[in-house]
């Protein structure tokens, strides 16, 4: 039996994995557990996917793209309708998007219908249905060589963008039938007149119906799923709210084929800031489910990509097998890994507790984001500490309290910096404002502080809360505002009450 390794050792082997989950797309089937939310994105149930920054939206996107052959196999076919990295498709619309939300709603829908077109080109190209929907895509300009998503994405905006040709000229006939011949160069928006149709003028809507038919023969089920749609319209709050009240109306209008399905991505405060000021269509959304982590499910996490190392398997003196199918000896690789406190006193919380506490936001939400890089540069701390040849004391557990607490301010910097900052950048100097200054305040410290009236200080900081960056306290009529632990040490603040 081999020797128990050294904790320096073990603490050299250990790998919490990436933060974001696109820079570890190899790695992820390693770390997953199936839980009843994934069962159900599994089977179809579900079309929209909620989850707070950082809470795996990307990672579950990831692993159906993953099982794209075993999907084949249950008759689905996954399409990846935007880039899982580098730059989103859909940003290219930035710098000059559509005009209104109706054309945001047509170019949804020939993005999606070329990208259908595809599928039945390549599995049965000699259908009369493949046929006649791509000659349609064909003679109106859509189906380009290549057809990378950012040019079948170009291609349908330029003809958006331009409209439908205007309905002129004579209806041609076959001379052996005495019928309409063919399918015409132009697909419309709406459902053309029956004149305009003898004229060959199609509506997306019908072309669907005929790709719905189509794929019904194979008989094959698609799946277009959509991403990081908050990068993509990350720089403009007006063309987000267009964009995503078009796609959601276009996934409403879709949702009666049988054959294609949307599957939707989206944080949950990007839903929040579109249904804010209301959203008729969105009683009609009900195929929908919110990623949520408790604390159980966030220890399975840390317990499941600890144990990828074998020198703690070894350490711990434990099978990694049979520790994921018990809560209780998860707990007791928790008590491996971690001191029992990081503040010693009696009313003081115990360690991962307190890590929790540190890693949520305003919305005192738990994402694993934070948690996996409080872990990273716990690590990084404790290996500086002994490469530098720092005593271990006392140390009993693979982590020290120090190491943890030299952990933190890593954390805190990056969200504050790469993402309150970078998302919402007219916040920035009234939240530098509040650097050394107490972690609870009021209206009236928050009025001197930013010096502006009180109303203008309680509208911003209701702003605040909303984003997570204050916690909401006290009576209606007088409230508190109080900072979250995750943000404290990058704004270098003060525990305590403001005068």
């Amino acid at each position: 039996m081999p020797a128990k390794p050294e904790r320096i050792d073990v603490l050299r082997d250990l790998n919490f994995g990436h933060r974001v989950a696109e820079e570890e797309l190899k790695d992820l089937a390693k770390y997953f557990v199936e839980t009843e939310q994934w069962r159900r994105i599994y089977s179809g149930a579900v079309d929209i996917v909620y989850g707070p920054k950082g809470s795996g939206k990307s990672a579950l996107y990831a692993l159906l793209l993953d099982k794209t052959n075993e999907f084949f196999d249950r008759g689905v076919v996954l399409i990846s309708g935007e880039n899982p990295r580098g730059t989103p498709v859909f940003s290219g619309l930035v710098a000059d998007p559509p005009t209104s939300q109706r054309d945001f709603v047509s170019l949804w829908k020939l993005y999606v219908l070329v990208l259908i077109a595809g599928i039945l080109e390549e599995y049965a190209p000699e259908n009369p249905d493949t046929k006649t929907l791509v000659q349609a895509l064909a003679a109106a300009g859509l189906l380009k060589k290549g057809r990378s998503l950012t040019g079948i994405l170009q291609a349908a905006f330029d003809y958006v963008r331009r409209g439908p040709k205007s309905v002129s000229g004579e209806i041609k006939l076959d001379p052996r039938t005495g019928q309409p011949s063919g399918v015409g160069a132009t697909i419309t928006f709406n459902e053309p007149s029956a004149e305009d149709s003898l004229r060959g003028h199609t509506s997306v809507d019908s072309l669907f119906q005929v790709a719905d038919k189509g794929l019904a023969s194979l008989p094959l089920v698609v799946w277009v799923l959509l991403d990081r749609l908050d990068v993509a319209f990350a720089d403009s709050a007006e063309l987000e709210e267009n964009a995503l009240r078009a796609l959601f109306q276009a996934y409403l209008d879709l949702l009666a084929l049988e054959q294609i399905r949307l599957k939707i991505f989206l944080r949950t405060d990007v839903w929040r800031r579109l249904t804010k000021h209301g959203f008729r269509e969105a009683s009609h959304i009900t195929r929908h489910v919110t990623i949520n982590w408790d604390k159980p499910s966030l220890i399975n996490l840390v317990v499941r990509r600890a144990l990828q190392s074998p020198r703690l398997i070894q350490y711990c003196e434990v099978d990694g097998e049979l520790v994921l199918a018990s809560t209780i000896t998860q707990n007791k690789i928790i008590a491996k890994l971690f001191p029992d406190q990081v503040d010693i006193g009696p009313n003081k919380p115990k360690t991962f507790d307190w890590v929790l506490s540190r890693t949520a936001d305003g919305t005192a939400e738990n994402a694993p984001r934070e948690l996996i890089h409080l872990l990273n540069a716990t690590l990084n701390a404790e290996l500086r500490k002994l490469d530098l040849g720092s005593p271990e004391g006392e140390v009993e557990t693979v982590f020290s309290r120090a190491a943890l607490k030299d952990g933190l301010p890593e954390v805190s910097k990056i969200r504050l910096e790469q993402t309150l900052f970078a998302e919402y950048p007219e916040v920035r100097d009234k939240l530098l404002a509040l650097q050394r200054e107490k972690t609870s305040q009021s209206l009236d410290s928050l009025a001197r502080v930013w010096r502006m009236p009180p109303a203008e200080a309680a509208a911003l900081a209701e702003q605040l809360v909303e984003i997570g960056c204050f916690q909401k306290r006290g009576p209606k009529e007088d409230p508190e505002y109080w900072v979250p632990f995750l943000y404290r040490p990058a704004l270098q603040m003060v525990q305590g009450a403001a005068d």
